[in-house]
């Protein structure tokens, strides 16, 4: 096809950057020129990567971001990102829009807060995907989403998860609208409204990037939602080998890997307890962070700290992974086959928690328990059970990172048409589909008669 001008839109931490350097390096592969505009933080790794670079804010705004307190918090990380990160976006994201469009040859790829992206496709008339990198993202009546400061669980009836959904909604208004209506004023466009269950969705097409398997897609998703896979990009062999890895790990037996994330600076106590598990099992451990001041002094000889290590590099030689719960980590722990213990914090960590317990290959441990005696219990639980072993085993062997990628990158492609990517017709009425499930296609008024039971849901 006509060669195109990819403008890529990623606003968070390496997981969230990682998957749309990923995505671009194969849209470049296809022939196309590929922009990403994201922190300063991250030029390096979109420049070795061979792609063109943009800068959405500084390094040292990136940096004050990490070491804010609030943004690990259950109820004020959402307005820490909203004041740090998506308020400040807004000018820049037009700009580079701007400068870079070339009529009828532009798409534009939006990270779920980048909601810049959408003042930019009104104004300049360039077509534009919402990516959704977790399924906690999708707001659901059915199947919901497992979050922090949700009181209806997933057994609740659907009248109260509305009722849940609606105040969720105006709490992400609340933070949201005020800081994106001035901007929008300020450009002469009218009022954003309902940004949860509307307005951060792009009208045009929502790319959700992991498969079926992992979390089904609902009857209440947008209708313009069209699911792939899990991009899987890690910077595996951009980076060399740190010095020692290789000589701990062909020097027993596979280690248990300890990451409180990539963005995480307050992880002392996380590593601490891990260390003191690893003690009390015998077992050996990894302990993955860029920050030194996070890691405990004169480390036992069965723990070893590396500042960076790709996960598609260590993973398969490890014998289990305790993180928290970021949906990168997961999908590359999945990947490798083995079991999870999960530390949620914040953001869609509890949701990432759910799913791995609902595929059986893991568990996880709260903050205030995460201790090391309870650590060392579940880590023992988890990899002396077969049956965790023998499932782990079979959702790595569901993975098709190559045909994901190529799929996303032609949904991608497609946009430049118009018109979205055409579905089957519905199996229940023969009309329109509006969605897959379990590969089959099922339009809206069919969810309506039948409820959730295509939905798998009850």
């Amino acid at each position: 096809m006509t060669p195109l001008r990819i403008l890529i839109h990623a606003i968070g931490s390496a997981g969230d950057v990682h998957p749309f350097v990923g995505i671009g390096r194969a849209l470049q592969a296809r022939g196309h020129e590929v922009f990403v505009i994201t922190s300063g933080h991250f030029e390096h790794l979109v420049t070795s990567a061979g792609l063109g670079f943009r800068m959405l804010g500084t390094a040292e705004d990136f940096k004050q971001a990490q070491e804010d307190k609030d943004l690990w918090h259950p109820r004020k990380g959402f307005p820490t990102i909203v004041r740090r990160a998506m308020n400040p976006s807004y000018e820049p994201i037009l700009t580079h829009a701007r400068e870079l469009q070339l009529p009828g040859k532009t798409v534009m790829l939006a990270s779920s807060v980048a909601l810049g992206t959408r003042n930019a496709s009104e104004l300049l008339g360039i077509p534009f995907a919402t990516v959704h990198l977790a399924p906690s993202l999708f707001p659901s009546i059915y199947r919901q989403p497992v979050l922090h400061g949700m009181p209806f669980g997933q057994g609740a009836p659907r009248i109260l998860k509305s009722l849940q959904w609606w105040i969720a909604a105006k709490v992400v208004d609340f933070h949201v609208l005020p800081g994106l209506n001035r901007f929008r004023k300020h450009l002469g466009l009218p009022p954003a409204r309902d940004v949860l269950h509307d307005w951060w969705n792009s009208p045009d097409r929502v790319i959700a990037l992991f498969p079926d398997w992992f979390a089904p897609p609902q009857p209440d998703w947008p209708p313009q939602t069209r699911q792939t896979g899990f991009p899987m990009f890690d910077e595996s062999g951009m980076r060399p080998v740190p010095p020692g890895l290789l000589e701990f790990l062909h020097a027993g037996e596979p280690p248990v890997i300890f990451t409180p994330g990539s963005a995480m600076t307050g992880g002392h106590s996380f590593f601490e307890e891990a260390v003191e598990a690893m003690k009390l099992t015998g077992r050996r451990g990894i302990l993955l962070s860029p920050f030194e001041t996070s890691i405990p002094k004169d480390l036992p000889p069965n723990v070893r700290h590396f500042a960076y290590v790709s996960f598609g590099e260590i993973l398969p030689r490890a014998a289990a992974m305790v993180y928290h719960g970021g949906v990168g980590t997961c999908a590359q722990t999945l990947r490798a086959g083995i079991p999870h213990l999960i530390q949620p914090m914040a953001h869609d960590q509890l949701d990432t928690l759910s799913r791995v317990r609902d595929l059986g290959v893991g568990d996880g441990l709260h903050p205030h328990q995460f201790k090391a005696a309870r650590i060392a219990a579940n880590l023992e639980l988890l990899l002396d059970d077969p049956a965790v072993s023998r499932r782990a085993k079979e959702v790595a062997g569901k993975f098709d990172p190559a045909g994901w990628l190529c799929e996303t990158c032609k949904l991608i492609e497609a946009m430049t048409t118009g018109s979205p990517a055409p579905l089957p017709p519905c199996v229940g009425c023969g009309r329109e589909a509006a969605t897959m499930i379990d590969g089959k296609a099922w339009c809206v008024d069919c969810f309506h008669e039948c409820g959730s039971c295509c939905a798998g849901d009850e």
